[in-house]
C-alpha cells in the first residue's frame, strides 16, 4: 500500500465519521475534503475543481432549482392535498399513493430534491391525519431511492455512466432505458413497505407538534377565539352595496369586527384587507367577521343590513392562512399603548391588522378585548394580512413580535404560479426524452 493510497483512505475515513456524527455539516465535509486533497499532492488544484465543469454536476444543480420552482408556487402542496383527498383514510393506501407520487417525480428529477421538497408535505399530511411522522418518512425515502432507476435522469449515478459510453463511441441510453426494470423495483419497494413500515417505532404526532412551533389550532383554544367567527354575504339588496366597509359601525353596534374580504376573481377568491381606503363593498362580497361580544345578537345585525349568513370551512377562518396570518406580539415598556385601549390606539389604522386575543399575564380576555386597557408586558393576538404581520418585525418600540404559527411556513412565496411551473417541467421533460437538445441545456432553459 503506498503513501498516497493511505492518505486518501484515511482522508476517506474521516469524511466517513464527520457524515455519521453530523459535525461538521455535511456540504462542509465536502468542501474540506476538496480543499486538503490538493495539499497532500494526490491531486492537482485542477483535477481537484475539474468537477464543477461537469456537466452532470450543472445538470443535478438544476434539478434542484426545478425542485425550488415547484415548490414556491405551491404545486407540491396540491399534491399533498390530492393525496390526502384520495386515500381517505386508509394509511396503507396513503403509504401506496405517497411512494407512487415520489416515484413519479423523482424520475424527472434529483431524488435528494425530492425528498426536500417532499419533508414539509409528509409532515403536514402526518399533522392532518394523526399518522406517525416516521412510518411516512420512511416510505418516502425508499420511493426516492426507487425512483432513480426509472429515468436517465433520474439519478447522478446514471448519468455518469451514459457519460462514459458515448464518448466512447457505444451506444448510451436512452431518456426510458431504464424504466421497466426501475417501475419493477418501484412496484416491490411499495409492496414491501406496506409490511416492514408497521415494524418502525413511531411517535405520536401530538407529540411532535407540542416540541415546536405552536399552531392556529393552538392559539385558538388559548384565547377562547373558537364560536366567535362569522362569514355573512353581501346580498344584491343589501344597503352596504357601494358603500365603504365602514358604513356598518360593526364596533360600535355589536362588540365586533371585519378581518377581511372575500371577493370572487373568476374562479378564485381574492382577500381584500378591509382597512384599504377606497375600498366599496359589492354584491357577492363575503365578510369574514369576529364577534367578540357575548351579547351580540349577529342574526339581527345580518338582518338588518341584508347581509346572508353563509357556513364555516375552517375554525376561525384557518382555511384562509394562505392570505391571512396570526402573530403574538408584545406590549413593551416604554410603548405608546400603555394605558391606552385598542379603540384608543386607532391600532388598526396604525398597524393595518386586528386585535382578536388578549392576555394580561396568562390570564385571556376574550371579550370586551378592544375596551380594555392596555399594560406592560400584555400579549396581543393580530390577525392581517402576513405582509402586515412580516412589516411588524421593524416595530421595536410600541410592539415586540414574539412568534408566528407553523402555518407560516406553508404559505406560497409564489401563488399563482404552478401553472407556469408544470409548463416549464413539461418542456423540459419534453427536450430530454425527444433528445433536440442535451439534458443539461435542457434544464438550463
Amino acid at each position: 500500500m503506498t503513501i498516497e493510497l493511505m492518505v486518501v483512505l484515511g482522508l476517506l475515513g474521516a469524511a466517513i465519521v464527520m457524515f455519521a456524527i453530523g459535525r461538521p455539516r455535511m456540504d462542509a465535509v465536502a468542501l474540506l475534503m476538496l480543499t486538503v486533497l490538493p495539499f497532500t499532492g494526490v491531486l492537482t488544484m485542477t483535477e481537484a475543481l475539474a468537477g464543477f465543469a461537469d456537466a452532470n454536476v450543472v445538470l443535478i444543480a438544476t434539478l434542484f432549482i426545478i425542485g425550488e420552482g415547484l415548490l414556491r408556487p405551491g404545486v407540491v402542496q396540491q399534491m399533498g392535498d390530492l393525496l390526502l383527498a384520495k386515500a381517505g383514510t386508509s394509511s396503507s393506501r396513503l403509504v401506496v399513493l405517497l411512494m407512487l407520487f415520489v416515484g413519479t417525480l423523482g424520475a424527472v428529477m434529483s431524488s435528494t430534491g425530492v425528498v426536500a421538497i417532499f419533508i414539509p408535505v409528509v409532515m403536514r399530511v402526518a399533522q392532518l391525519t394523526g399518522a406517525a411522522p416516521s412510518g411516512l418518512m420512511m416510505p418516502l425515502s425508499v420511493a426516492a431511492l426507487s425512483s432513480g432507476m426509472l429515468t436517465l435522469v433520474a439519478t447522478a449515478p446514471n448519468l455518469v455512466v451514459n457519460s462514459e459510453l458515448v464518448p466512447q463511441g457505444l451506444t448510451g441510453f436512452h431518456f426510458f432505458s431504464f424504466t421497466p426494470v426501475g417501475t419493477v423495483v418501484l412496484l416491490i419497494s411499495v409492496a414491501y413497505m406496506l409490511v416492514a413500515r408497521r415494524l418502525l417505532t413511531v411517535k405520536p404526532t401530538s407529540e411532535v407538534r407540542r416540541a415546536g412551533r405552536p399552531t392556529l389550532p393552538d392559539w385558538i383554544e388559548k384565547y377562547g377565539l373558537a364560536e366567535r367567527e362569522l362569514r355573512l354575504r353581501v346580498t344584491a339588496a343589501s344597503s352596504l352595496v357601494g358603500r365603504p366597509l365602514d358604513a356598518i359601525d360593526l364596533q360600535g353596534k355589536c362588540g365586533a369586527q371585519a378581518l377581511a374580504v372575500e371577493r370572487a376573481q373568476g374562479r378564485s377568491v381574492e382577500i381584500l384587507d378591509p382597512t384599504s381606503k377606497g375600498l366599496l363593498l359589492g354584491a357577492g362580497d363575503v365578510l369574514l367577521v369576529d364577534f367578540f361580544d357575548r351579547n351580540c345578537d349577529a342574526a339581527a345585525v345580518a338582518a338588518e343590513y341584508g347581509l346572508e349568513t353563509l357556513p364555516l370551512t375552517g375554525a376561525f377562518f384557518t382555511d384562509r392562512t394562505q392570505e391571512l396570518g396570526m402573530a403574538e406580539a408584545l406590549v413593551g415598556p416604554d410603548s405608546d399603548l400603555v394605558g391606552r385601549t385598542v379603540q384608543e390606539a386607532r391600532f388598526r389604522t396604525r398597524y393595518r391588522l386586528s386585535v382578536v386575543g388578549l392576555r394580561h399575564g396568562s390570564t385571556p380576555q376574550p371579550y370586551g378585548l378592544l375596551r380594555e386597557p392596555l399594560r406592560i408586558g400584555d400579549t396581543l393576538l393580530l390577525v392581517g394580512p402576513w405582509k402586515q404581520i412580516d412589516a411588524l418585525q421593524h416595530e421595536s418600540h410600541d410592539l415586540v413580535l414574539l412568534g408566528t404559527p407553523a402555518e407560516r411556513d406553508d404559505v406560497l412565496a409564489a401563488p399563482g404560479k404552478a401553472p407556469q411551473a408544470l409548463a416549464v417541467l413539461a418542456l423540459v421533460v419534453g427536450l430530454m426524452v425527444s433528445g433536440v437538445v442535451p439534458n443539461v441545456q435542457a434544464a438550463l432553459i
